[in-house]
């Protein structure tokens, strides 16, 4: 066979000028915008009480056309921090590399941040461009984001109904007939509320929770960081554990890792936490010190779609679960791509998290688990008019 021929062979059967366009991509701009959603209602935690939602929104656009979308939580104030973060300290690390270059800018990013913040508002920017970054190759490939992944799953993932949240008018009595709604839903696991009122109250709405959704459903206690040592928890925690919770999500302060440590060695009850964590290094104290039988990063918190993987990677050889914190439209296609997420967090009542407000088309759930989509990325779209009824201003481009 002459060379000539060989050559025309090869340029037959290479399939590379179909891909050629997409490797040469590069990010020719990146967007932000800053959100406050005002609740309904007021969601009140153990400790504080939130009337509002802030979240930052990150578009990031490529030279070939294709846009990737990612989001935030930016706390109940002062969302303009983490959008400053974004705009000024890592768009303009990004703008101009490759859009395939995830891993690589990642680390870039991490290092521009360093003096400024390596947790809180700075990684929250961080997390938002990441996500945005993996949703637009997920896009250019067509494919949904849990399957650009690495499926694990297939066709759903299992959810558990978060709710239980305080308020003035709210009986022991209201938050049963909640948790029992959720059950009659056909969740197999439900979450409530506990910390803020006293040791009696507390007893009696676990108490009367449990007796409505029975003993075959799984019963999740979130204290928001209630208790300010083990000597205050200790009470509680023994009260609670004849009612057989399947969790006591952050009873101490985050930085407390000893007393969760300790926590763990004096209860049945299983100890989750790590949904304002930030980074691996954190998460391996965590795993280090043995505090915790279930984490709970939060993509839109510890470092984007990128760290979270290596989170739950880490945890996953340490033998412990991962059940990422809220934000189902994001966490449904990270548990989808590993085998130890069993739990997506999804809140029925859409007074307490808003981010339904932003999205175009909302995920299924039935029987307790949430249908993945088959649309590319994420698989939604900003409603605009939300974002202009809500943002604090137009978006912002760096390019």
């Amino acid at each position: 066979m002459t060379m000539k021929k060989v050559e025309r062979l090869a340029e037959q059967s290479d399939p590379a000028p179909a891909g050629a366009a997409r490797t040469e991509a590069r990010i020719r701009a990146v967007e932000i915008r800053h959100v406050q959603i005002p609740l309904p209602v007021a969601a009140s935690f153990s400790r504080r009480q939130v009337t509002s939602r802030d979240y930052v929104l990150v578009r990031v656009v490529a030279t070939d056309g294709t846009e990737g979308l990612g989001l935030t939580y930016a706390g109940n104030r002062a969302g303009s921090v983490v959008a400053e973060a974004a705009e000024t300290l890592l768009a303009p690390v990004v703008v101009g590399r490759s859009t395939l270059l995830v891993e690589g800018l990642w680390e870039a990013m991490y290092q521009e941040a360093l003096l400024h913040g390596r947790a809180g508002s700075v990684m929250r920017a961080l997390s938002a461009i990441d996500i945005a970054l993996w949703d637009l190759n997920a896009r250019a490939a067509g494919l949904p984001l849990w399957q650009y992944l690495g499926a694990h799953a297939e066709g759903s993932v299992p959810c558990y109904a978060s709710g239980g949240y305080y308020r003035p008018d709210k009986s022991a009595e209201d938050l049963a007939a909640e948790m029992g709604r959720y059950a009659d839903l056909g969740f197999r696991a439900v979450k409530m509320k506990v910390g803020m009122r006293d040791l009696a109250e507390e007893r009696q709405r676990i108490c009367l929770a449990r007796e409505r959704i029975g003993p075959d459903v799984r019963l999740f206690l979130d204290a928001n960081n209630a208790w300010s040592d083990l000597f205050s928890a200790l009470p509680f925690i023994r009260a609670f554990e004849p009612f057989v919770p399947d969790w006591i999500e952050e009873p101490f302060s985050p930085d407390d890792i000893e007393s969760h440590a300790r926590l763990v060695q004096a209860t049945s009850i299983p100890v989750a936490t790590g949904e304002i964590e930030a980074g691996r290094w954190r998460f391996r104290e965590i795993l280090a010190a043995r505090s915790a039988h279930v984490l709970q990063a939060d993509a839109l918190v510890c470092g984007g779609v990128t760290e979270w993987r290596r989170i739950c990677a880490l945890a996953s050889a340490h033998g412990i679960p991962v059940c990422p914190h809220a934000w189902h439209e994001v966490h449904a296609h990270l548990a989808a791509a590993v085998p130890n997420a069993p739990f997506v967090e999804y809140f029925v009542d859409k007074d307490i998290v808003s981010t339904h407000a932003l999205f175009d088309t909302e995920m299924t759930v039935a029987d307790g688990r949430i249908e993945l989509p088959t649309t590319p990325g994420l698989g939604f779209a900003f409603r605009g008019d939300v974002l202009d009824r809500h943002a604090t201003g137009g978006w912002r481009r760096v390019s």
